[in-house]
């Protein structure tokens, strides 16, 4: 799109010269040129539109309109554009205000036939409309304004209207016509009040020979008030309207009121018509005329409805005859406007019936639409219920198989790696060891996959950059496709970092790059794209599963054979494959589905058969910085002298790993279950790190056997070890924060690594939370960031994104932060963890800020605590002694102060 010199917009008519203008400028948006892409797009859209359409934009909705739309408010055009929408269309804004309001909340609105009050000439005139609002959004994916598409259908309206009430008037006439005739009277009635005015008039400007006649119809207004109707005959009506209306003369007074006929045959004329005549005495407000008659018209209850009025600039020229017949004329015009009046009642009442009659079959049909929906969405709710069931008993029973499987590859790969040392010299014994090995890999994969699917496996999301992750994957990727595989990696410019499992989005890729490999049949085009992407409501209204948000998404599309849409429906499925028998598993897109559903996310596949298929994964934005790289891969795989207390109730694993244990020189204690572990640490050995199973038979469950070690030994390290972690140390599929696993099976240097890797995190000197447990323990040594290990904090806030943004203060002030999202969290993660100080919220749903610091110091009693809190005042208690208060807002010194004078009698 050009810019405003090339000629933007470019044709467009007349608004688009006026756009075009150097000196045209937007209310709120200022010049074309600095206009938002998506604004130029659609404006120039809209101008060049042969549809009346208008755009209004920004935050007073600037209006922008096409010469298609200036027949709708000619008067109002040019003025009308760049302004604000509101001051626009300022006489029907109450109207339009909430459906502006509805289009802006993102809820697209149509009308047909909706009656506008337009304000035209000068006058308000009744005007139909069909039109439709859509929300705009701005190039961020914000809804930054409106575009209306409207056509001006009132001659359609008056159309149907008229053919309706020409009927009307038909049966209205025979009626009228009827009531006439009994009576005698030569009046040709008609079903409107103004038109029979007239016809009376007419009939009585022919009965008394005036010079003109008028008849004043006074008609009730609905709020209490009245105003006058009147039609005229034998004069110009635009030269009598400078007159006052009878109704204001007291000359007539006494028509309107009801007390008789008011009649003059001499009436001097005031040349200046109208005011006061002090030779004439006339009142002010009178009439051009010498002489007049002014007959009251009553009622069939006797009240006075109007007055006819007859005048002449000749006087005596209205005879008693004449004046007979005026009466009688007026009697008969009378009945014919009750008989109106009745018809009209009658009408109503139908029309009032007809109307409840149309809303009550409307409102059937709408109820048998809601119990339409209604039974859809149950039978959507139960087909979602029992795939969750179904993948419910799939996982649990992949958990139980991955368990034991695990549990047996870890003896045999154990065994196989001592055993490698046995055969160090005989080269066909490593030889098969190591095809032994590979094997064992190859079942450890398989078990992988199985808990990826069932969303078993234990996630260790963190916060990173997509872009960057897949950068660096690209020579691994080209090495495992081959030459014949031509990769292109696109990474759009300002990505979004998500908050996911690093190595399992790793594993996805290179599954959905493998299958994508044999779709070509080895040779053809691989691109990996990733960029940002906004999935709205109507999205998700469509895919119930998919929580309309911002999402990173990673695209890989091939250039194979594509799938057929039965092939499409089924791809997720655990071993469903296309694939040759021998070659594939089934299970590869099943793990990179589960994956990503366990990580709040969502898979999509494009695809036809012979042009290539396209995979995209959606996983959700984070707001927070991107995790740094952690160390714990470049620890170097060596042993040690340390004490290690190993508790696993498979005795075949027990013995393997204290073998490699001790193989590494390390002095090995073992337990058969978390309660002989328990025992061996109250016997008072030392031990340096506890390495236990997930799962184990007893009552004493392993994150219980963590917390009694560590609030025996508060040096002591605990790695955890599992095939399956169950629910225990893992929710929302996260591994808990602060905790370390080793999933089985795993290598001699696995081991060797993790285990260094664990002891060299572990608390030194007894600093911080593990004095409060040791026993008759020592005031620690000066605290030494730069030396020893970051103090742990745990920050429990309910607020989102006062939690994310405190937590990145306290990251980047030194602290190892956990984050806990309410009390109850932070007691679970308080079970297994030590922590140096705590910041909490006062004001925490469900259990308080004030009860979760009781129940921390009750477990950790020389924990420092800061109360996070909008009020003035600390908790009454004497079990939080020596906390802190600080005050909300805070910014990033208040909170170090707070947060240092919680701990400095810790340091």
């Amino acid at each position: 799109m050009g810019s405003v010199g090339n000629g933007w917009p470019r044709g467009g008519g007349e608004i688009g010269e006026l756009l075009r203008h150097p000196a045209f400028d937007a209310i709120g948006l200022g010049p074309v040129e600095s206009w938002p892409a998506s604004l130029k797009h659609i404006a120039e859209m809209v101008l060049n539109s042969r549809q009346p359409k208008f755009v209004a934009w920004g935050p007073d909705l600037a209006f922008l309109y096409n010469d298609a739309y200036v027949p709708v408010f000619p008067e109002r055009h040019p003025a009308a554009l760049g302004k604000p929408f509101r001051e626009v269309w300022a006489d029907i804004w109450e109207q339009f205000s909430p459906i502006v309001a509805r289009t802006l909340s993102g809820s697209p609105q149509l009308f047909k036939e909706l009656l506008i009050p337009m304000r035209r000439d000068g006058r308000t005139e009744d005007t139909w409309f069909t039109f439709s609002y859509t929300p705009l959004r701005d190039d961020d994916g914000t809804i930054a304004g409106i575009l209306c598409a409207t056509l001006d259908v009132t001659d359609q309206v008056a159309a149907k209207r008229g053919e309706k009430l020409a009927l009307d008037e038909l049966r209205a006439k025979s009626e009228a016509l009827a009531v006439v005739n009994r009576a005698g009277a030569a009046i040709t009635v008609e079903p409107d009040v103004e038109r029979l005015t007239q016809i009376v008039v007419d009939a009585g400007v022919t009965l008394t020979g005036a010079e003109f006649g008028a008849f004043f119809y006074n008609v009730d207004d609905g709020e209490g008030g009245s105003y006058m109707l009147y039609a005229l005959s034998g004069v110009d009506r635009k030269n009598f309207e400078k007159f006052p209306m009878p109704r204001n003369t007291k000359v007539f007074a006494p028509t309107f009121d009801g007390e008789g006929i008011v009649r003059s045959d001499d009436i001097l004329l005031d040349p200046r018509y109208g005011q006061n005549a002090p030779h004439s005495g006339m009142p002010k407000g009178h009439l051009p005329v010498r002489s007049y008659l002014a007959v009251p018209v009553k009622s069939r209850d006797g009240s006075v409805i109007g007055g006819l009025f007859f005048g002449n600039a000749e006087p005596g020229r209205f005879s008693q005859a004449t004046e007979a017949s005026l009466v009688s004329l007026a009697g008969q015009s009378a009945v014919a406007i009750d008989n109106i009046r009745l018809f009209r009642a009658a009408k109503l009442e139908i029309d009032q019936r007809r109307d409840m009659e149309d809303q009550l079959r409307k409102l059937n049909e709408m109820l048998e639409v809601r119990v339409a929906a209604e039974i859809a969405d149950r039978q959507q709710a139960e087909a979602a219920l029992q795939q969750a069931q179904k993948m419910e008993s799939i996982g649990k029973l992949t958990g139980g198989v991955a368990h034991d499987f695990n549990n047996l590859l870890q003896v045999i790969s154990g065994n196989l790696q001592l055993l490698g040392k046995d055969v160090a010299e005989n080269g066909r014994a490593k030889e098969r060891i190591a095809n032994a090995l590979v094997a064992v890999e190859r079942g450890s994969r398989l078990a992988s996959q199985l808990l990826a699917f069932g969303r078993r496996q234990p996630l260790e999301p963190k916060v990173v950059n997509i872009g960057r992750l897949v950068t660096g994957m690209d020579d691994m990727l080209r090495r495992a496709l081959g030459e014949e595989i031509e990769v292109e990696t696109i990474v759009s410019g300002g990505l979004w970092n998500t908050f996911a499992d690093p190595v399992q989005i790793e594993n996805a890729l290179l599954n959905l790059a493998i299958n994508s490999r044999d779709a070509m049949d080895g040779a053809g085009r691989l691109t990996i794209e990733v960029g940002n992407a906004f999935l709205d409501d109507s999205y998700s209204r469509t895919h119930p599963e998919v929580k309309a948000g911002q999402y990173v998404v990673l695209a890989v599309t091939d250039t194979g054979s594509g799938m057929t849409e039965e092939v499409k429906e089924q791809a997720f499925e655990p071993f469903f494959s296309t694939k040759p028998e021998g070659k594939g598993t089934g299970l590869g897109l099943s793990m990179v589905y589960g994956f990503v559903k366990q990580s709040g996310g969502h898979v999509k596949i494009y695809s036809q058969t012979g042009e290539g298929t396209t995979i995209k994964l959606y996983l959700p934005r984070s707001l927070r910085s991107e995790d740094r790289a952690t160390a714990a891969d470049t620890v170097p795989a060596t042993g040690g002298t340390e004490t290690i207390l190993v508790a696993e109730d498979d005795e075949g694993v027990r013995a393997t790993v204290i073998e490699m244990l001790s193989d590494l020189g390390y002095y090995v204690l073992k337990a058969k279950d978390a309660q002989s572990a328990l025992t061996v640490i109250e016997s008072g050995a030392h031990i340096d790190l506890l390495f236990t199973d997930v799962v184990m038979p007893g009552t004493l469950k392993s994150p219980e056997l963590a917390r009694l070690a560590r609030a025996r030994l508060p040096d002591i390290a605990v790695l955890y070890t599992s095939g399956y972690t169950e629910d225990s140390i893992v929710h929302g599929g996260r591994l808990d924060p602060g905790l370390e696993l080793l999933s089985k099976p795993y290598t001699r240097e696995d081991l060797a690594r993790k285990i260094r890797h664990v002891l060299a995190s572990r608390p030194q000197g007894g600093r911080g939370a593990a004095d409060a447990a040791r026993p008759n323990a020592k005031p620690s040594e000066p605290h030494h960031p730069e030396t020893a290990a970051k103090p742990k904090l745990l920050l429990v806030e309910d607020d989102a994104f006062i939690r994310m943004d405190t937590a990145e203060i306290l990251h980047d002030l030194g602290y190892d932060v956990i984050e806990a999202e309410s009390g109850e969290q932070g007691a679970d993660i308080l079970d297994h963890t030590l922590v140096d100080i705590i910041v909490v919220d006062l004001g925490l749903p469900g259990m308080s800020g004030s009860a979760f610091a009781a129940r921390a110091r009750e477990a950790l009693p020389s924990v420092g605590l800061v109360f996070a809190t909008g009020g003035s005042d600390l908790p009454d208690s004497n079990h939080l002694s020596g906390s802190v208060l600080l005050p909300k807002p805070f910014n990033s010194a208040a909170l170090d102060r707070a947060v240092k004078a919680a701990l400095q009698p810790r340091l």
